[in-house]
């Protein structure tokens, strides 16, 4: 069994992403955070998000291809947080149409390694400047987010609901 190059972790937001991220980081392995969060805290990142969600998509689009690039030549694992099935959940979220360059990126850019998927998990789910979904929300983003992963072919593997520690174990033994 080869050594996978590219892995992710999906799911809703405040589901505990970017804390096993950072964990995991901590141990080694090579991460690539969240673009969508970065592209909130810029300047004007927010009302990008409220007012064209399109553009704000085409800017999580660009800084995912250079998240991807970036990790080309790495000698061990990438783990992302969040991937490019996770853009086409929030078009279809907000009901726009995927363009036919991030299809063809979903279709042709493959993870090779697990997509981790965080289930929704009310009791760590805090909102917050970036995060301003309520619950539902939340559960709704979960879900396209899922369905566009399915789409393209993958099979989630689901994180325990248990702290960042064993969540690091868990995704460290299926990346050996």
């Amino acid at each position: 069994m080869s050594v996978p190059v590219r892995a992710a972790i999906t799911g809703g937001p405040g589901t505990g992403k970017s804390t096993l991220l950072d964990a995991l980081a901590r141990r080694g392995v090579a991460t690539e955070p969240e673009v969508a969060r970065a592209i909130l805290r810029e300047a004007g990142g927010m009302a990008l998000r409220a007012d064209d969600p399109a553009g704000f998509a085409r800017a999580m689009f660009d800084a995912e291809l250079a998240a991807w690039r970036a990790a080309e030549g790495r000698s061990g694992p990438t783990v992302f947080d969040r991937g490019f099935p996770d853009i086409v959940g929030f078009l279809r979220l907000e009901g726009l149409t995927v363009p036919e360059d991030i299809d063809r990126a979903c279709r042709e850019l493959r993870y090779d390694g697990p997509v981790f998927r965080a289930p929704p998990w009310q009791a760590i789910y805090r909102p917050d400047e970036e995060r301003i979904q309520d619950w539902e929300a939340a559960l709704a983003s979960d879900a396209a987010v899922m369905a566009a992963w399915r789409d393209y072919g993958y099979e989630p593997v689901d994180l325990p609901l248990v702290s960042a520690a064993e969540r690091v174990d868990f995704v460290l033994e299926r990346l050996a």
